[in-house]
């Protein structure tokens, strides 16, 4: 609480109620009602690096896709990362029933986002824009799979470790080649789709959004919306395909399920493994149904 209340008071607001928002895992949110009645939300980010690429990504994307509007930024102290004053957007975070025709309107933006180029693969950090080695979004990927076994070897049993790395060398050879580099989101999830009614409202939470290939960006499309209703898959893809045409999902999916899974274990044990039970559980019975791994 200390950290908002110094943030209010260096953007100079003038708060009636200070509200913090649940389910915002990486970052503190909270939702103000100003004096004026006005409503706004304030993001602290866990690093200055997610201020920096929250704040450009959104400044991007004005006018492209409907997201929050930067009111305000403070760059922080040394005691403190900083925090975005954002715009509230009228709706609620998508994660009742999703029918036929909310899953085509989710398709559409999804592709809009996607048909966002850029001139390199890579992410904003505090200092500008860092590409990715020989601008490489293969060798990224592969590095970053690299880099995730020691730390998944501390927490997973030895036998899935290994097969994971003999799984992921089998489905990374038969992945399409890339597209992009274009905008992509990185939690693409139904509580960052912001729907009024039965109409898409916005799209929020961009701290981890970068220049990359649009295969990355179904995983969650397809584990928090797709195999919940399946009847959603068609629809979603006919909206997304009468924007930009759609990839290979059968080549992309189970790769990026392995992968995707393989770096949450990784954030879990960074960020605290007792708090994070859950969805550690939740990320290790994906990784044993990706490589059919049963324990006894």
């Amino acid at each position: 609480m200390n950290t908002i209340l110094k943030v209010i008071e260096k953007l100079k607001l003038n708060v009636l109620h200070i509200e913090d928002v649940p389910e915002s895992f990486s970052s503190d949110v909270y939702r103000l009602t100003l004096v004026s009645g006005e409503n706004v939300f304030v993001k602290i980010p866990f690093n200055k690096d997610k201020l920096f690429r929250e704040f450009q990504m959104l400044e991007l994307l004005k006018g492209v896709i409907p997201v929050p509007k930067v009111l305000d930024i403070w760059y922080g102290d040394e005691s403190a990362v900083g925090a975005l004053l954002l715009s509230a957007i009228q709706g609620m975070p998508c994660t009742g029933e999703i029918d036929e025709k909310l899953s085509f309107q989710i398709g559409v933006y999804h592709a809009m986002l996607h048909e966002v180029k850029a001139h390199g693969y890579g992410y904003h950090v505090t200092d500008g824009f860092k590409q990715l080695e020989q601008n490489n979004w293969r060798l990224h990927i592969k590095s970053n799979f690299e880099k995730w076994k020691e730390p998944c070897k501390e927490i997973l049993d030895s036998e899935l470790v290994e097969r994971c790395i003999h799984h992921f060398d089998g489905v990374f050879s038969a992945l399409p080649h890339p597209d992009g580099p274009c905008i992509v989101h990185m939690d693409f999830r139904p509580g960052n789709i912001l729907v009024n009614g039965n109409e898409v409202a916005g799209i929020i939470d961009f701290e981890s959004a970068r220049s990359g290939s649009s295969e990355i960006d179904f995983t969650k499309v397809n584990r928090y919306i797709w195999k919940v209703n399946p009847r959603t898959k068609i629809p979603y893809i006919k909206g997304y395909e009468s924007i930009r045409p759609m990839l290979d999902l059968e080549r992309v999916l189970p790769f990026y399920d392995l992968y995707d899974a393989f770096s949450a274990v990784v954030w879990c044990k960074n960020r605290g493994i007792e708090k994070n039970h859950a969805f550690l559980q939740e990320n290790i019975l994906i990784l044993r149904n990706s490589v059919g791994f049963r324990m006894e």
